[in-house]
């Protein structure tokens, strides 16, 4: 069996390597992508801490699965508004965004 330790380093290093990308990105994909990592971390720690401190009960599961359906509807929406800026602005990058007006 596989040590917890390991589970939450590597939920950590996904977690800080999503937020390491998306503070240093300009690319729309690349930041979507970032938030994607961070949820993924977050999905870890539900299933993990659920195995550790119940571990007969199924509810961090149910919360992963959740995550996981909130995390694929977002990622939808996001890919229709990036593509919906990229249409307009014909750029992917956030600098193109900031000259928008009302």
């Amino acid at each position: 069996m596989i040590p917890v330790e390991y589970f939450l380093i590597l939920s950590t290093l996904l977690f800080f390597i999503g937020v390491f990308g998306f503070v240093t990105r300009r690319n729309l994909i690349a930041m979507l992508i970032s938030v994607e990592l961070v949820l993924n971390a977050v999905d870890i720690n539900f299933t993990v801490f659920n195995r550790l401190l119940f571990p007969d009960q199924l509810e961090g599961f149910f919360f992963t699965l959740f995550s996981i359906g909130v995390a694929a509807a977002e990622t939808a929406v996001a890919v229709a508004i990036i593509i919906n800026v990229f249409r307009r602005f014909h750029s992917d990058q956030v600098n193109s965004i900031e000259n928008m007006r009302l």
